[in-house]
């Protein structure tokens, strides 16, 4: 793992936030099959494309994630300010 990129992925009905040992878990699209592509990062705001079940074409999907930073009391800006690009990536 590189040290300024983080990595996102789901497992069931949650999507999966990596980054610097931290695993952020919070609860993803009902029908979400797979993320596909990131298409844009700026400090914790994502555009990703995504597989939905009811759909044969990849969707544009949105995530902000300084509002889960903020519940989990964790510094959002600290916490976001090294990343500089966000990957798909599923073990």
């Amino acid at each position: 793992m590189v040290k300024y990129e983080a990595y996102l992925c789901n497992d069931g009905m949650y999507s999966i936030f990596k980054y610097n040992g931290y695993v952020i878990r919070f609860l993803a699209p009902y029908s979400l099959e797979r993320y596909t592509k990131v298409k844009e990062w700026d400090n914790g705001y994502l555009v990703v494309m995504a597989k939905y079940e009811h759909n044969d074409k990849e969707e544009e999907e949105y995530i902000d994630l300084v509002p889960i930073l903020d519940n989990l009391y964790l510094d959002a800006h600290q916490f976001l300010k090294p990343i500089k690009r966000v990957r798909i990536l599923y073990d």
